[in-house]
This record gives structure tokens, sequence and C-alpha cells, in this order.
């Protein structure tokens, strides 16, 4: 009997979501086919240096999805879920105050961690939880009430929990166990026929489409999926000439010259889904939500701390820029980009503001590196002289402005939000205990994946090496 890894129900887990959501949302199949169009050209056009984020095989199969839970409990069922799938909670994101829109929810992200298992499928589901415990969207007898709601449907069934538990514990299930994982954790994120309560539903609207959404249906669903474009921007005009409608603009970085850091991120609108209501007239009847929509993004260099503190400094500055000199948002990141950030890889890697691994560059040794220092070498001189070159380390997780920006794009409402009233504290350790398990911190993540790029080089030459790249060293 054969045995199914994790990473090997990974990549199937992935593919079903994607057939499914193609079935559900047919704009999205036609998504899928012009980021693959645009990724060819982009490798026609550049070659291999196409390939620096990523070769075109991981880019073209990689996806991430979104889901949204209700309760703490479903949140913790969704981590023993993806568990299963060798994905783990990484990084935490505060969405309700992230945009002007009422998006009462906290979320994370599952995805592998490891570097080997991010390359062999990188699958990632950005998860939220309504937040229904904060007074500022939601009232006590409100909270009363959704508790109840939410606490009378099961979302992950018994049977597939205990399978999931059995995945995670044993590294992968034999053939017959994954086969029916995958059934039902597919099945789990399924648009349901179930009918929807329609003055439940739009109760909950008046404060959130969001909250609607998720408190207002029977089950969860794939809110959205989202392919990997080599080009957002020639993916944005193509989807465009093709007649389906896009968001505004491209919400993160701007296209700006310069290398691709972080994560930009676009959308087609949300549509219009058919679904069955029951009126309060005890009817049932047909209706239409639309809540679901088609994200499409563009992965950079993932950067550190410091990289970080620059990145939101200059989205402050071009916000105001914006404001104060009637420019468009994207305009006002350009030109607040080109004067901040370096124009080069090497440039960003020795002003400490992005992630690397090392690599010596083609035909030099260790007796090249080790010419003028015995003792101990600079990684900053390594870089700065060529003799070794800083590898991208891509950004694998998310940005919570961008994220409730495509949300905020795509509700019809900006629906309520008393900000007289003090929210409900959540963080990163909160959300630990929510889902029963350490949320990493993604900083750290690419941090020691720096780090032990350094380690092995330092192998390699045989001679420690001083990592620091935040300031000039002597040998």
């Amino acid at each position: 009997m054969s045995f199914q890894l994790p990473w090997q129900l990974r990549a199937e887990f992935a593919r079903r979501l994607s057939q499914m959501y193609g079935r559900e949302v047919p704009a999205y199949t036609t998504l899928v086919e012009v980021s693959e169009e645009v990724n060819q050209d982009c490798m026609a056009a550049a070659g291999t240096q196409a390939e620096r984020l990523g070769s075109i095989q991981r880019v073209t199969a990689e996806r991430h999805g979104a889901i949204r839970v209700g309760s703490r409990d479903e949140m913790s069922q969704a981590a023993r879920v993806f568990a299963a799938f060798g994905m783990h909670p990484v990084g935490f994101y505060d969405l309700r105050d992230a945009s002007a829109s009422s998006v009462p929810v906290v979320s994370t992200a599952f995805r592998p961690i490891d570097p080997e298992e991010l390359a062999r499928n990188p699958f990632r589901v950005f998860t939220s939880m309504l937040a229904s415990d904060d007074p500022r969207f939601f009232s006590e007898g409100l909270q009363a009430r959704l508790s109840s709601f939410i606490g009378d449907r099961t979302i992950f069934p018994a049977e597939l929990l205990e399978l999931a538990d059995r995945a995670a514990a044993g590294e992968g299930l034999p053939d017959d166990e994954a086969q029916q994982l995958l059934e039902l954790a597919t099945g789990a994120f399924e648009l349901s026929s179930d009918p929807v309560e329609h003055s439940w539903y739009r109760e909950l609207e008046e404060i959130s489409a969001v909250a609607a959404d998720i408190g207002g249906v029977s089950t969860t669903h794939i809110n959205h999926l989202t392919p990997r474009v080599l080009d957002i921007d020639e993916l944005y005009r193509r989807m465009e000439a093709r007649g389906i409608t896009m968001i505004d603009e491209v919400q993160g970085p701007p296209d700006w010259g310069g290398p691709d850091v972080l994560l930009r991120q676009t959308s087609f609108r949300a549509l219009d889904e058919a679904r069955v209501f029951r009126f309060e007239d005890g009817t049932v009847g047909p209706g239409d939500l639309r809540v679901r929509f088609g994200e499409v993004e563009q992965r950079g260099i993932a950067l550190t701390p410091a990289g970080r503190e620059v990145y939101d400094r200059m989205m402050a500055e071009a916000d105001q820029r914006a404001a104060d000199q009637g420019m468009t948002r994207v305009e006002a990141a350009q030109e607040v980009w080109a004067e901040n950030l370096p124009r080069t890889e090497q440039e960003l890697a020795l002003q400490g503001l992005a992630c690397f691994t090392f690599r010596l560059a083609d035909g030099d040794g260790p007796s090249a590196a080790r010419a003028e220092s015995p003792e101990s070498l600079s990684l900053r001189q390594l870089v700065q002289d060529g003799t070794v070159i800083p590898e991208p380390i891509v950004y694998e997780d998310f940005l919570p402005r961008s994220a409730a920006g495509i949300f905020q794009s795509n509700l019809q409402s900006a629906g309520s939000r008393d900000d007289a009233l003090k929210g409900t504290d959540y963080s990163i350790e909160v959300m630990s205990e929510i889902v029963g398990r350490p949320v990493a911190d993604p900083y750290e993540l690419y941090l020691a994946q720096q780090a032990d790029s350094v380690a092995q080089l330092e192998r390699v030459l045989g001679i420690p090496i001083d990592p620091d790249l935040g300031r000039e060293t002597t040998p």
C-alpha cells in the first residue's frame, strides 16, 4: 500500500480546491489561464532571470486560499486540518483597523515553513476568525446570538478531524485514508446549498459583509483562491481587456523599476452568485450574494524588521503625498520608492533591509575568498566585492493593509463600527492559544534561513564569517 507524505497531500489538496473553485467561480479559471500566459511570456522575455524568486514550476503551481471561520473552536479545528498537510500557523494579522470599512476579523496563515517544503508546494490558506466579542461591532445581544448560531453548526466533521490528527502525528497517511482525508477536507470548503436565513444575514450585513459571510451561513467556503503571477500589472491589463472588471488598483508596493519586495495583490470584483434564501414569511426562494472574488499576487523579497520599518514609513509618506499633491496613491508611491529604496538586490542586502541566502560567485572557490583574511571574513565585504552573491528569500506571508484593501474593494457598503468603544485585545500570543500551537513570527523564519545560509558558507570556506551587513567592518 502506498503512503502519502504531507507535501503530496498538500499538493493534491490545493489541486482539488482549485478545480472545485473553478466550477463555483468560472472567472477564476480565466484568472488562472491569464496568469499562466503572463508567466510564460515573462519567461520568454527574461529567461532564467524571471525565476529569481522561484522556479516557473513552483510559481505555476502556487496558490493561496482564504477561508473565514466564526469562533475559537472553529479556528482550532481548522489548525488541526491544515496540520495534516504540513501547514503551520505563521503570522498574526488584525484587520479590524486596517481599513475604513468594517472588517471584524483577526487572522493567521497556515503554510509550510521549511524551505524544501515550500519549494515542493507552497500552498497557504489565509484564515480569518470573526472577532464576535469586539463591542465596537457587535452588541451583547448580537454576540450571544452569533455564539449560538455558530455553536450549532459543524464545519469540520469528526471523521475529518480524526484523520487529520492521524496524518499530522504520522507525517502522512496510507493511500486509502489519504483519499478519504482529501475528500472530506475539500468538501469542508465547498459552497453550501443550504438556504440562507435572509433576515439574519441582512442584519449581520448591516454591520459588515464579512461578518455576514462568516456568521450568516451554515458552513465556511473558499472566499478566494489566488494564483501567483510574475507581472501583476500586465495581468491586470489583460484581464480588463477580456472584459473582467478589476478593483481600482494593485494593493501593496508599486511597480517602480527596482527590486520587488513583499507582496503585490489585486483581484477582479466580487460577482453575484445565485443562492437559496429562506425569507421572513417562511418561503424559500432564489437570491444572490456578492462576497467572493478572484485574487492574484506577485511575490517579492522578504524584508528584515528594519526593512519593514522603511516600508511602513514609505507607505505613510505615499498616502500623505497623494493627499497633499492630488496624485494617485500609485503615482505617489512610485516617487517615494525611488527616493528611499535601493535599486539593486546587492544594496538591499548591504543595507540590511531584505533577507537573502548567500552563495559563492561562479568560479570563486574557497581559496579566493580566504586570500586576504586567513582569520575571519566579513560577509559585508564578501558581498561588496562580488565574492558572494545574495540570493533573495521569497516573502511567503501577507500584509494586513493589502488584505483589508482587497476586502474593502469588494464590499458593497462600509458597514458600521463604533470607535468610541474599546476593542477586544488580540495578539500573536492569543492566536497561539486559540489554534493550540505556537504561531510563528515570519521574520524569525526568514532571519533563521539567512543565518543557516551564512553558517553553510562558513562550513564551505572553513573560516568564521561576521554576518553583520548593517555596518562597515574591517578585516
